[in-house]
């Protein structure tokens, strides 16, 4: 039994990089520390506990974490430093080395780290305790808000399908997922804490069902019927996944937004054979086109690397061309980073880190251009916007249910409500539509 008087009066930091799956922890470890006395420190203020949660799908995302690290460790001298994620789950000697670390714990064992944090005295450099790094096997739920207005629900962990440039298998372990029963129960208990929007959030979200013989077309059935939810969102999930059926069911369901995350990663056929992916161009391309005929104004965005081994020349130009010609409305653009162990690294030819950029930078232009269009030929319209706290004197921001980003005035009184809003011009830095709040007939616009 664990003694929480003493971590009344405590202070935490929390420091996330990586995916939704990793916000959607962090602030379950941060709701873990805050019932058992820790408050989360304010601005300036030094804290006795540091958490950071951790990413690798590249070697960029491991410089980062290294660098989160020592940052956190010289503004919080003498802080007990966490660190979990995916990076601590794939090298925790070499997290466990770096100045100032005291736990290294991995994938499934943040739920341990009252335990860790019992006497909260700090060991001496390069002894951080890395012995709960074992089992990635179990399923530990988690569903929280954190510092934003929408929830992020996790229904499913793990992968089975190791493409080859991918060490997330490694760090995460097999696919598994809780039962539709325990995530419809997170959903509610989301929506008694004053939950609107819940994102459903794992590493494959379309194979959920593996532990439990259920599929992700029961699951999303069963969401759709909570009540008090009023937006669900579908994270990234695999073309060879998004059933026709479930684009359908979203098609006319009240609560899950026409908003979807296909990761495509390369629009030529040989590279994703190469990617060791499960599906070609065709296939994705069909997706696509049956969500714009059921959803025509459905925000569509699409995970594409560039620069993987064997991605010739001639290879990205098909990519492009049919990037180019796809409807999609985002391009999520990433340069392919060589991680130990995959088996990506047998395949001949490297390509240049200034041809990966370039090839980056035309893909963005790209995206640009796309994104900017699906905004533009929404102005005028007047939809429904969940606003999102900001902070005082600050414009709000908020999305429409196709994930347009909308800025309107502040007013606390909107936080995390769903009002009418004009959709107007681009705002200053083309981030967002300037937005006009309808409401009891009045008109307020920046």
């Amino acid at each position: 039994m664990i003694d929480t008087q003493i971590f009344q009066d405590k202070t935490a930091v929390y420091y996330t990089l990586g995916c939704k799956l990793n916000f959607s922890e962090t602030s379950t470890i941060g709701r873990m520390l805050q019932e058992a006395g820790v408050r989360t420190a304010r601005r300036g203020e030094k804290a006795d506990i540091c958490v950071v949660n951790t990413c690798s799908v590249t070697e960029v995302a491991d410089k980062k974490c290294r660098q989160a690290i020592h940052r956190l460790v010289r503004q919080h001298p003498g802080a007990f430093v966490v660190v979990t994620g995916c990076y601590a789950q794939l090298k925790p000697e070499d997290v466990a080395k770096i100045d100032g670390v005291d736990v290294v714990l991995g994938a499934e064992q943040k739920k341990d780290l009252l335990k860790y944090l019992g006497n909260l005295q700090k060991h001496g450099a390069g002894e951080a305790h890395t012995s709960a790094l074992k089992d990635i096997r179990s399923f530990v739920p988690s569903c929280s808000r954190g510092d934003r207005t929408r929830f992020f629900l996790k229904v499913q962990d793990g992968c089975d399908y190791f493409c080859s440039y991918c060490t997330i298998p490694f760090a995460r372990g097999r696919s598994r997922n809780g039962s539709i029963a325990s995530i419809v129960e997170q959903a509610r208990q989301a929506v008694a804490e004053g939950g609107k929007e819940i994102v459903l959030t794992g590493v494959n979200i379309g194979d959920f069902g593996r532990s439990t013989g259920e599929t992700f077309f029961d699951l999303v059935k069963a969401l759709d019927g909570v009540e008090g939810v009023e937006r669900y969102r579908i994270s990234s999930i695999e073309p060879n996944l998004l059933t026709d059926e479930i684009i359908d069911f979203v098609a006319q369901s009240r609560r899950f937004m026409p908003h979807f995350h296909i990761p495509l990663q390369a629009g030529c056929d040989e590279v994703l054979k190469l990617m060791r992916r499960r599906y070609d161009t065709a296939l994705f391309a069909s997706k696509i086109e049956r969500i714009r005929m059921r959803m025509p104004d459905a925000f569509i965005g699409v995970d594409v690397i560039v620069g993987t081994r064997g991605e010739t020349e001639e290879y990205f130009e098909r990519s492009y061309d049919f990037l180019s010609g796809l409807d999609v409305t985002q391009l999520h653009v990433f340069s392919y980073s060589e991680r130990p162990g995959t088996q990506a690294l047998k395949i001949d030819y490297a390509v240049p880190p200034q041809e990966k950029h370039r090839r980056s930078q035309r893909l963005l232009e790209l995206s640009d251009g796309k994104l900017r269009a699906f905004y533009a030929r929404h102005i005028g319209q007047t939809v429904p916007v969940l606003l999102e706290r900001s902070k005082p004197g600050m414009p709000m921001h908020g999305f429409t249910p196709n994930y347009i980003r909308v800025e309107v005035p502040h007013d606390d009184t909107l936080d995390n409500q769903v009002v009418p809003v004009r959709l107007g011009d681009f705002n200053a830095d083309a981030s967002a539509l300037e937005g006009v709040i309808l409401t009891a007939g009045k008109e307020r616009s920046l």
